[in-house]
């Protein structure tokens, strides 16, 4: 199992090369190392943890016209390649269908381990100040607004409403990234995201101060 996770290492390197810098090979690697780091104090099959920590972001649907099956026939053709059991990829194509926030309103009822890990770490990669970091790139890549107090966040938006959202990125802590806190499935992951989401709360009270100037 050793030379698969690696030969998945340089599969998805190679396949993210030049992506957009929030969803690059970096932000991967933080997800796979959170996710082992996670695993540690669970009961779990640690390589289905960290094949689906490395291949859940490897074809994003929103930079795939929202599409959310390219990612799974991708992961699946590579693991065929590598001889895995059809028991390790269904696993992990579970993990990677079922992961993302938009689709928290389907979400299984009685979630496996692994996902529960794997879903911790991606979310807690999204807050704190790498997540700060990296809202504000994708911002950026998308040419949002920073922030205008004329336009409200939108709560409980539908999943096609959150796909087609292009609100203003102060507006985006509101609409995700301070939920995550209370969305986290593991003690270890709840831990860790309480710091960041504190964090966060600090940074916005200050992007607030310098944002009105007297």
């Amino acid at each position: 199992m050793k030379s698969l996770i690696e030969n998945t290492v340089k599969f998805v390197k190679d396949k993210l090369e030049g992506a957009e810098a929030g969803h690059d090979w970096s932000h991967i690697e933080r997800v796979w190392k959170l996710s082992k780091k996670i695993a540690e104090t669970e009961d779990c099959n640690e390589d289905v943890v960290e094949l689906s920590a490395l291949l859940h972001d490897i074809a994003d649907p929103k930079f795939h016209n929202g599409d959310e099956t390219i990612a799974l026939k991708v992961s699946r053709e590579f693991l065929e390649n590598q001889n895995a059991t059809e028991d390790i990829i269904e696993k992990v194509l579970y993990i990677i269908k079922n992961i993302s926030f938009k689709n928290r309103g389907d979400a299984p009822v009685n979630p496996p381990i692994e996902l529960q890990i794997v879903q911790d770490a991606d979310r807690i990669d999204a807050i704190g100040a790498i997540g700060i970091a990296r809202t504000f790139n994708f911002g950026g890549f998308k040419n949002n607004l920073m922030y205008d107090p004329a336009l409200e966040p939108k709560l409980n938006m539908s999943k096609e409403e959150y796909k087609k959202s292009n609100g203003t990125t102060i507006n985006h802590f509101y609409e995700k990234l301070l939920l995550l806190k209370d969305l986290m499935n593991t003690e270890k992951g709840k831990k860790i995201a309480e710091e960041r989401h504190n964090y966060m709360l600090n940074f916005l009270d200050q992007f607030y101060k310098e944002w009105n100037v007297d």
